[in-house]
């Protein structure tokens, strides 16, 4: 694919507010699907809406692990301004998406949009923050971080790998992959409500442990000699195939053009894990390092933007929420204070020459303190050991590293003693922004 620079003109068929489908994948590796270069796993659905679609090189989570980075996404905020600093404790009902925030569901209502969800959830169990509350006409899914492949345990809380399948709020249990239903669920969806616009958010916990799969899917990645790759091969395998059936609906309703599609994971790889590939980056799930916050991001709305393109300029996840409510055709609200930018311009119209974000930020404050900033091919990168003091932690700072992403995507050459200015003026745009934002809610 090569960069196309051209305008298109953005217009909604028969006058139509585009469908908005967001499909999440879970712990994907940055090089495991064919379009980021993967050869042992074949993932023809997800190629094909980058075919007839952008591709985003430079694209990021907004955190390196899984709520967190969905509590960015829904939002359109960088989750530290509500404290949402990493994974909520699923045992504690006062954990989750503060009930503050707007998510993109409760947007997207009041512009005629019935919303649906499938999937996992991972933003709190208690009711308050059920999807129901939080902007979504429908739910089927689950409300923890995680879930097996296989079966439910009935009884079993909200918070435990096992718990029971919830369709709105009603639980049971479900037979065969959890996969395939997820994508089946999404496609039910699209069936009953493809006369009318509509918001899907599938939310696959794929390829995200515990790593299981069927026979069928295991049989497509025979070749595969590892092990624990072979398994986690077959799980993004079968992720393919659901989305792949989410566009043969479409297509089978007359409603694939005028359908605003995003395809993105929610955090790097867990390499050690998973034996997820994130090459040719450094770093994996929980690091501010490239490996952990850099993610597959691909967009097709084939009425109105360009196809088979790549787009090299920084973007984040938090764009996604501007980004739809353009394409609905209607206004961010000025309070909403989101952080992300309306990306259409930047592709497909007046800001072909512009950059989305001049500068790009992350924090992850966990078992260490880790922060980086990105601002052009510049990127800095600090990580603090937390030592136990007794009131307080006590933050070790490490030797700060600065690496040219232009030239050293792996961020092998720490040019931090060579480029001393460049250090000092990065910092003090990460601690201004760092200024902003709030202690982490819960856990640190």
């Amino acid at each position: 694919m090569i960069l196309i620079l051209a305008v298109f003109i953005c217009t909604h068929l028969n006058g139509q507010k585009p469908n908005i489908i967001i499909i999440l994948a879970d712990d994907l590796g940055y090089a495991d699907l064919g379009v980021q270069g993967c050869k042992d796993i074949p993932t023809p659905a997800i190629n094909s809406l980058a075919e007839n679609g952008v591709v985003f090189s430079n694209a990021y989570a907004s955190a390196p692990q899984c709520s967190p980075s969905r509590a960015g996404l829904l939002t359109g905020r960088y989750q530290q301004r509500f404290g949402h600093e990493y994974n909520i404790n699923n045992t504690d009902d006062s954990s989750g998406l503060s009930i503050k925030e707007k998510l993109m569901g409760e947007y997207l209502q009041p512009f005629g949009y019935h919303t649906g969800m499938v999937g996992k959830w991972h933003l709190g169990v208690a009711s308050q923050f059920h999807p129901l509350r939080r902007g979504f006409d429908e739910f089927w899914g689950f409300l923890g971080g995680g879930h097996d492949y296989f079966k439910t345990l009935p009884g079993t809380k909200a918070s435990d790998f096992l718990s029971e399948i919830q369709k709105w709020e009603k639980t049971g249990t479900f037979t065969g992959y959890l996969t395939d239903r997820i994508g089946e669920s999404a496609c039910d969806f699209i069936d009953r409500n493809g006369n009318r616009p509509f918001f899907l958010y599938v939310s696959f916990n794929a390829p995200h442990g515990p790593l299981q799969a069927p026979d069928n899917y295991l049989q497509r990645v025979s070749r595969i000699e590892d092990p624990m790759r072979k398994i986690y091969g077959a799980m993004v395998v079968g992720m393919d195939d659901a989305i792949g059936n989410i566009i043969n609906k479409l297509k089978e309703l007359n409603i694939e053009e005028n359908t605003l599609i995003f395809f993105l994971s929610d955090n790097g790889g867990p390499v050690k894990r998973t034996h997820a590939s994130n090459a040719p980056l450094r770093g994996a799930k929980g690091d501010t390092y490239e490996g952990g916050v850099r993610v597959p991001f691909i967009v097709q709305w084939k009425a109105s933007l360009p196809k088979n393109i790549v787009y090299e300029k920084p973007v984040i996840s938090l764009d996604i929420l501007p980004t739809i409510i353009a394409a609905a055709g209607e206004t961010m609200p000025e309070n909403a204070h989101a952080d992300g930018v309306n990306l259409l311009p930047y592709i497909s119209g007046d800001q072909l020459q512009g950059v989305p974000h001049a500068v790009l930020y992350h924090r992850f404050f966990y078992r260490t303190s880790e922060w980086s900033i990105r601002q052009g091919d510049w990127k800095l990168v600090v990580s603090s050991d937390r030592v136990k003091t007794g009131e307080d932690d006590l933050l070790l700072p490490q030797k700060p590293e600065l690496y040219n992403l232009k030239s050293d995507i792996g961020e092998t050459n720490n040019l931090a003693l060579k480029q001393p200015e460049i250090v000092r003026s990065l910092e003090k745009e990460w601690n201004n922004w760092n200024k902003t934002l709030l202690k982490p809610a819960w856990g640190y």
